[in-house]
């Protein structure tokens, strides 16, 4: 490795965020910085982007955010939310409880954090204010179990991961210390998701009721009503089937997660169009437009940051920082301490699939030594990087939940503060037990 590199690639970062300048440009005049240093042929970084996008599995990317757009403008979204809502109850915290269910039913079909807050915000947060909740409080918990929508498969970030970490093999010495390692693919990583999602969600329900007891806010006057949930479930059937289908042709081994996309919009089509007769050509395009924008942005962000990863791996630093981390110890309980610590400040700052991108070259070679497994490293870091979905400055659902509540994001930010405290040691919990993530693969012979 050359000697200056690291100053050069990393310095020039630094300084282009410090000045403001976006993530996609950061990366691309710091990598760029470094080929010129190098003395590499800067057309080297043209063919480095195309090949970035030259993937099979990354064309569920754009597939999956239409599917989703296309799920919000065909009422599915709004009727799962219903089905979370019809389960309220007398209980205390019930509403807000109904919340984080929907939140996690809304993840299943979504795979964004903001889509997530933003789907069940304009519904659940007024009727969280009707019911006597503060609107801070409302604002605070939709924000936070809004970041379940990376964490329940299909999740974007986890595409992304899986594209970042087919690379990267393990070093020998770590194959003869630890053995073999799963391979890594977004197919596994959909199905290691859901128990560590729900681990995730049931920190938030724990936090929520012990927050609502303390602050007084009760559940409605009226009984829990098995009519009223069953209802709700036959309205919503169909889209109650969307994820069935979707994670259940997955986890069945009927279809590729990237099919699985496919197969998503041409049901969320006909279930629109035929069944509930929502969707029209106006909401159609509107998706179009939503996907183009967020698909064009995300490959921007990916191009710039392959560009960086791969500088990286040619240059041996990866190797550097993991055996200086392992000089420092090889307890992997204080290196997990380290990772989860780094991601934390990380993800308050930077979008997560950058976070994502940059960082997985740099990781996972760490994670590799002390026998750390892929998967399991992915679904801890993604389920990380939620966090920083609601913590400032960064932040976006709590900009989402703001502008729905009408709550100032410093109110917000400090209402979201238990919740965050909650998914932390949830994610410690899925960190320290492997199987958490590790089992429902194997049990489905993956």
């Amino acid at each position: 490795m050359n000697d200056y590199l690291v100053e050069v690639l990393f310095g020039a970062f630094i300084l282009l965020m410090a000045l403001g300048a976006p993530i996609t440009v950061a990366l691309g005049v710091a990598a760029l910085a470094a080929m010129l240093y190098l003395g590499d042929n800067p057309i080297k970084m043209v063919q480095m982007a195309w090949s970035s996008v030259g993937t099979f599995p990354l064309m569920a990317l754009p597939s999956f955010i239409l599917a989703g757009a296309l799920m919000e403008a065909a009422g599915l979204s709004r009727r799962l939310i219903n089905v979370a809502e019809s389960l309220a109850g007398p209980f205390t915290g019930g509403l807000s409880a109904a919340a984080v269910l929907a939140c996690l039913f809304f993840g299943a079909i979504s795979g964004s954090g903001p889509a997530t807050t933003a789907a069940v915000g304009l519904l659940m947060i007024p009727a969280m204010v009707r019911s006597g909740y503060s609107k801070e409080y409302a604002g605070s918990v939709t924000a936070a179990a809004g970041g379940l929508g990376i964490v329940i498969p299909p999740s974007i970030p986890m595409v992304i991961f899986g594209i970042s970490a087919m690379g990267i093999m393990p070093a020998p010495e770590a194959i003869e210390a630890h053995g073999t390692f799963q391979s890594v693919s977004i197919s596994k990583l959909f199905i290691a998701g859901f128990l560590p999602g729900v681990v995730m969600a049931g920190g938030l329900l724990i936090m929520n009721y012990v927050r609502c007891r303390m602050q007084g806010f009760r559940g409605s006057a009226e009984p829990l009503s098995p009519r009223k949930f069953f209802c709700a479930c036959y309205q919503g059937f169909w889209a109650l089937l969307a994820p069935v289908i979707i994670l259940g042709g997955i986890y069945g081994g009927f279809f590729t997660p990237t099919e699985a996309a496919i197969i998503a919009i041409f049901y969320t089509l006909f279930v629109g169009a035929v069944i509930y007769r929502e969707l029209d050509l106006a909401e159609i395009v509107k998706a179009l437009e939503a996907t183009t924008w967020l698909s064009g942005r995300v490959l921007l962000v990916l191009f710039s940051a392959t560009i960086f990863g791969r500088i990286l791996v040619e240059n041996g630093i990866p190797d550097v920082i993991a055996e200086s981390v392992l000089n420092l110890t090889t307890n992997i309980y204080l290196i997990w301490l380290l990772i989860i610590g780094l991601l934390l400040f990380i993800g308050m700052f930077m979008e997560t699939l950058a976070a994502i991108m940059i960082l997985v070259p740099v990781m996972l070679p760490v994670a590799y030594m002390v026998g750390i497994d892929p998967i399991h490293f992915g679904i801890v870091m993604i389920c990380t990087l939620s966090v920083g979905f609601q913590t400032p400055p960064l932040g976006e659902n709590l900009f989402i939940a703001s502008g729905i509540s009408g709550a100032s994001i410093e109110r917000l930010s400090m209402r979201a503060l238990p919740f965050a405290l909650a998914s932390t040691l949830s994610i410690f919990i899925i960190a320290c037990f492997p199987q958490i993530a590790l089992w429902l693969p194997r049990v489905l012979g993956y």
